[in-house]
């Protein structure tokens, strides 16, 4: 028997704004949005709206963007609207006092296959690790961060050249489709959930997917070529895998690496050795063979194909990565 649904959804970023919309275009009833506050962004530090406020302030959607989600004004707020779901997409950790307040419960969407890549950034460990395969998957939360019990999963195949911005953009499409079947499953009291320990299997250890910080994304030179290209990979179109350029003057200008192509050798070559013409070709030896250079881009300026980045920065093979 089919139960109706008030539902206060939460989330941020543009990963998020797909599946609200997927909501909406199928009528379910949206009590209110919860995103962050407005941020001061670009030169101006002019107030910006996250990408989900502005779908919901198009919708005409109730919005709440509370600093602190523990705040007794925002939970009496939230406890008013009568909500009997709360849906979470790309949204900070919530406080049990939020997440334990809707009777049907509150359920998430991560993007990958639960028990595996837990945490903040499982897109980009994914590919940073050379996996082939991850996923999304629905679950209830519970105190403990992404250990509720799932709801759905879905396997997604990673391309062996696509970045973390383009699995993201896929993952979202699909991610949204996934959230919309748990939420008609919800509204039929058609659920068989699963807890997380039942899928952990002994031979294959865990692997985190803690939040990227800068000193994570620097390059190492000395690392095998794959290794590095995953990183380069995993990393763009954000934050982006960087490395140093270092003039045989010693001047050091750090450089951001988009876009990338490798060969592996059996050369014996020295790593972090830049090879260019100065016009067209730029690459950088590692342990194992040669990182070829699509797209980068210096600090303060736009990112630029490597033959633009070519005719406007002076380098040749007498200068060094670090």
């Amino acid at each position: 028997m089919k139960e109706a649904l008030k539902i206060i959804f939460l989330g941020t970023p543009e990963f998020a704004v797909d599946s609200l919309d997927l909501l909406v275009r199928n009528g379910y009833d949206i009590a209110a949005v919860v995103t962050a506050p407005d941020q001061p962004a670009g030169r101006g530090q002019q107030l910006q709206s996250s990408p989900v406020k502005i779908y919901a302030v198009e919708k005409k959607l109730k919005v709440l963007q509370p600093d602190k989600l523990k705040n007794p004004g925002f939970l009496e707020d939230l406890a008013s609207l009568k909500a009997n779901l709360f849906i979470v997409v790309a949204f900070r950790m919530l406080p049990e006092a939020v997440w334990k307040m809707p009777r049907l419960g509150t359920f998430n969407l991560h993007a990958s296959l639960l028990p595996q890549y837990r945490g903040a950034a499982p897109i980009n460990h994914a590919i940073m690790n050379g996996e082939t395969e991850t996923g999304l998957t629905t679950f209830f939360l519970k105190q403990e961060i992404d250990t509720g019990e799932i709801i759905f999963q879905e396997k997604i195949t990673i391309r062996p050249d696509e970045t973390a911005g383009e699995l993201h953009d896929r993952m979202k499409v699909e991610g949204a489709k996934l959230v919309l079947r748990t939420t008609k499953a919800i509204e039929e009291g058609n659920l068989a959930t699963i807890e997380q320990g039942q899928l952990l299997d002994p031979a294959l250890p865990l692997k985190p997917a803690p939040k990227i910080f800068r000193e994570d994304c620097r390059i190492d030179w000395s690392k095998d070529t794959v290794s590095i290209y995953n990183k380069i990979r995993g990393l763009s179109p954000h934050p982006a895998a960087h490395t140093y350029f270092i003039s045989p003057g010693n001047e050091s200008h750090m450089v951001k690496i988009y876009s990338a192509e490798k060969s592996v050798s059996t050369a014996g070559l020295n790593p972090s050795c830049i090879i260019t013409d100065g016009k067209t070709r730029l690459s950088v030896t590692t342990a194992d063979g040669i990182i070829h250079i699509r797209a980068l881009q210096q600090a303060g300026k736009r990112m630029m194909k490597t033959e633009e980045f070519l005719r406007g920065f002076r380098l040749n093979s007498d200068w060094k990565t670090g």
